[in-house]
Order: C-alpha cells, then sequence, then structure tokens
C-alpha cells in the first residue's frame, strides 16, 4: 500500500468518527470541485492546447461536514503533473482532509490521418486532418500545419485518426532526387543531387552532389528540396 493510501485511510480513521451523517452530493461535489481547481492553477496550457481535468469519485458514505472555511488544497509529495495526481483537500476547521485522484489530459492540435495510411503512399491534403489529441498519445515530432506533410512518402503504416509524427514520413526519401541549394555571402547555387538517407523537414542528411559527386551535409526545406549553408 502506498505512503498516500495508508495516510488516507488513518486520516478516514481518525477525523470521520465525529461526523454522524454520510456526506451529501454537495459536499461530495465541493471537494472534487477544489481538486480540479487545485490542479487548474498549478499547470501551465501550451499555446493552443486544452487541459481536461476531472476528479475521481468520492464514497458516498464518507463522512463530511460542510466546511465553513473556504477548503484547503495541496498536491503532497513529490508527484509528477503527467496524466494522473492525488490532491489533498482539507477543512482545518472542522478537522478533516481527503485524497482523491485528478485525471489530466493535456489536449494540443496536431496533424492526423484522416484515413489510413499505408506504407509507400504519397500524402495528399485529403489524406490530412487537425484534431485536438491527448499529448500521451503523441510520439516524437508532430505536425500542426498539413501543408509541411503533403507530398511527403509514408515509412510507416498510420492509423486513421492517429498523428503523424515525423518518424511516420519521410519528405525526402533515400535515393530520391533532390533539388540542393547552397546558400552563402548573397549567393543561391542550385544544382541536383542524390539524397542518401530519409529524413522529414527540417531534419539534416546527407546528399550527394550528382555532378561534383561531392557528399555534403543538407537540411530539408521542402519535399524534394534541400539546403546547404556555406
Amino acid at each position: 500500500m502506498s505512503k498516500i493510501l495508508r495516510l488516507f485511510s488513518v486520516t478516514l480513521l481518525a477525523s470521520f468518527s465525529f461526523s454522524i451523517a454520510a456526506a451529501t452530493v454537495s459536499q461530495i461535489e465541493a471537494v472534487q470541485d477544489a481538486a480540479e481547481k487545485h490542479v487548474a492553477d498549478i499547470i501551465s496550457v501550451p499555446k493552443n492546447g486544452k487541459i481536461n481535468i476531472t476528479a475521481g469519485n468520492l464514497d458516498s458514505r464518507m463522512r463530511l461536514t460542510d466546511c465553513p472555511v473556504p477548503l484547503g488544497t495541496d498536491v503532497p509529495g513529490r508527484q509528477q503533473l503527467n496524466t494522473s495526481v492525488t490532491v489533498m483537500v482539507s477543512c482545518d476547521q472542522d478537522n478533516w482532509q481527503v485524497y482523491i485522484p485528478v485525471k489530466i489530459e493535456l489536449m494540443t492540435p496536431s496533424v492526423v490521418a484522416k484515413r489510413p495510411l499505408n506504407r509507400g503512399m504519397t500524402i495528399a491534403s485529403n489524406d490530412l486532418a487537425i484534431q485536438m489529441v491527448n499529448s500521451r498519445f503523441q510520439r516524437g515530432r508532430t505536425y500542426t500545419q498539413p501543408a509541411r506533410l503533403i507530398g511527403s512518402k509514408v515509412k510507416r503504416t498510420v492509423g486513421m485518426g492517429e498523428p503523424i509524427s515525423s518518424s511516420d514520413v519521410c519528405a525526402v526519401c533515400r535515393n530520391d532526387d533532390v533539388l540542393i541549394t547552397a546558400q552563402g555571402n548573397g549567393l543561391n547555387i542550385v544544382a541536383k543531387g542524390t539524397a542518401l538517407s530519409d529524413g522529414a523537414l527540417g531534419e539534416q542528411i546527407k546528399v550527394k552532389n550528382n555532378k561534383s559527386k561531392r557528399l555534403v551535409d543538407a537540411t530539408i526545406s521542402a519535399v524534394g528540396e534541400v539546403t546547404v549553408n556555406f
């Protein structure tokens, strides 16, 4: 039994013996609301994101009083604010406290597959949609702009409704013909090349200049295009 659960059991035995009535619906809701508000106050919401916070159920047989002062709240121990947290809700004046689990869902906008995307497919605009996705289901680097994925090839199967990550696609795939743009000192030099590995937008890969046969490190700037700075 965890330390928090042991504290919970001891607290119930010691604190509720003086009460004569089981907790009312309004008392339980007050405890849940206080726990949810506490978590909302201490957690950061990312830009364009939202957080769903849901307090767990309490046993209606618990004995609580209508606290005459605002309920106290705290997150005991060194808990991580990830998918769930346990909040202590207390009434100092009436000498009671309870521990309640709170579920946390961090939702952020992400590009998802509108239909199953099979390996080898070239992604089109009608294959994509933007949805709010629970961060626990996002792996690696995901996307918020569908345009950055159009024309990319699927490297591994993506199910309908699943967020697309950089490891699922390649804007440039190994052995693809690419357009190399070399930039520096006010000059832009364009050449044709061959990609020597897979990569997503913004990633760096090795590219061979087809004319000079030279190998260079290039950054993928668009589907089928890479940039080299000199």
